[in-house]
């Protein structure tokens, strides 16, 4: 089990108010039934009825369930136990789970199996084989329409685009959904915000109808690319693989599925809304390999997310990386222990280094989003109503206008340079973290 800190319990609250009525029931006296075994905690709270409310965690995750009626997850019952643990563990009793603890875990336990029975099914040769097939003749005939598509708008010129509705793009995505190619439909509806963002829009137009060609041909001619390449095309277009999957490649051997085992520090996470999902973008760092890793997990609804890696704890575990070239995904197969936050080893750039970096790994992947930068040494600075980061050479990036705390930022610099990790968009820079000489910061966004 990972040694939690009440730091890093609270960064799972859903939202400020949760994380401060997490605080205040993180109090022995509000839980007359406290116990712990192994694998999961549990207790019952006081609430305003006579019936006490049942909290239980999964610490394997960690998971959450409560008898409260809050749809919030995890909800305040579940952020005071989890806090209780980490402050007063002497207070719980090592004990069998009562019944309505291991009911919960059996089930837990019950549906991962179901679920591997129903993919073990699914990965049978010929039933993989005729899917694909079926897929594939899909998608070549959506990215038929898409060419001409593009076609037709680049003969017609850019002008008309500020004029054309948003079903306009909406169509032309749904089109691609149908042809199951939801990366491409993602990157369709895209457009539309892009002739009203400014004076300078027809160049990013153009660039990123230039990106959307360029998969085009590229799937059109897979045959010619190298398997990493090939697996870039189709993840880009949307071609879904599953952990279940890549896990029997890997341990057929399959050479274009990697594992990689390592000390892994959180360095950052970054959490947001898109086409009605909510989608979560956690960053890695080899402690060894110094390798950026990105953990991307999305939720449904109400769904709740992985939140079992924070930004600041760091694990001895084994990934899995999914095919493709430059910055790559990867999920984790197997934690063994968790260790202190290692940021003495974090090599950090200067501005005009992360910049090569990040043209190396253009290089590679052009359809490349979201780019992992460590920034050393560097500060912050307002000029203009607008705030960067400057290096001691004297070279600024500008910061994201979605970053929502540059004043933290300033305060936490003190006028002393910074290590600040964030995502670059290949604009603008939003901060994620910050380490300083004695400590790890994540930041709010």
């Amino acid at each position: 089990m990972m040694m939690w800190t009440s730091e890093q319990v609270l960064a799972l609250a859903p939202d400020a108010n949760s994380a401060k009525r997490g605080k205040s029931l993180a109090n022995v006296s509000q839980w007359p039934l406290l116990g712990r075994s192994e694998q999961a905690v549990w207790g019952e709270c006081k609430g305003s009825g006579k019936t006490p409310y049942r909290t239980q965690i999964d610490l394997a995750e960690p998971a959450f369930r409560c008898s409260c009626p809050s749809r919030k997850f995890p909800c305040k019952h579940g952020l005071g136990l989890f806090l209780l643990l980490t402050e007063r563990a002497d207070a719980f009793q090592e004990a069998p789970p009562p019944d309505w603890v291991t009911e919960w875990l059996e089930k837990r336990s019950h549906s991962a199996q179901r679920k591997q029975t129903k993919a073990t099914k699914a990965a049978a040769p010929e039933a993989q084989a005729k899917r694909a097939q079926q897929r594939a003749t899909k998608v070549a005939a959506g990215l038929v329409d898409l060419e001409q598509w593009l076609q037709d708008m680049v003969n017609q010129g850019l002008a008309p685009l500020p004029n054309q509705p948003y079903r306009f793009w909406d169509q032309a995505a749904a089109r691609l959904v149908d042809a199951q190619a939801p990366g491409l439909a993602q990157r369709v509806r895209s457009l539309a915000s892009i002739p009203h963002s400014g004076n300078d829009w027809p160049k990013r137009m153009l660039r990123s109808l230039g990106l959307l060609h360029l998969l085009v041909q590229g799937y059109q001619r897979i045959e010619t690319l190298s398997p990493a390449m090939q697996a870039e095309v189709r993840s880009q277009i949307g071609w879904i693989q599953t952990q279940d999957e890549l896990r029997r490649r890997a341990e057929q051997g399959d050479p274009s599925v990697n594992g990689e085992k390592d000390i892994w520090q959180v360095m950052g996470k970054v959490t947001f809304e898109e086409d009605n999902l909510t989608v979560q973008r956690t960053w890695l760092l080899g402690y060894q390999t110094q390798k950026p890793i990105l953990i991307l997990n999305f939720a449904h609804g109400s769904q709740p997310l992985d939140i079992s890696l924070v930004p600041g704890t760091c694990f001895v575990g084994e990934l899995i990386l999914y095919p493709g070239t430059g910055i790559r995904r990867a999920f984790v197969v197997s934690r063994e222990a968790a260790v202190p936050q290692l940021a003495d080893n974090v090599v950090a750039d200067q501005v005009e280094v992360a910049f090569s970096r990040y043209a190396q790994a253009l290089s590679q992947n052009p359809w490349l989003g979201s780019y992992p930068m460590i920034l050393g040494q560097v500060q912050p600075v307002q000029q203009d109503m607008c705030w960067w980061v400057q290096d001691t050479t004297g070279h600024v990036l500008p910061l994201s206008a979605q970053f929502q705390n540059p004043f933290e930022l300033l305060a936490i610099s003190g006028g002393h340079p910074l290590t600040v990790f964030g995502e670059w968009n290949g604009a603008e820079l939003l901060p994620l973290s910050v380490l300083t000489e004695t400590q790890f910061l994540a930041m709010e966004n």
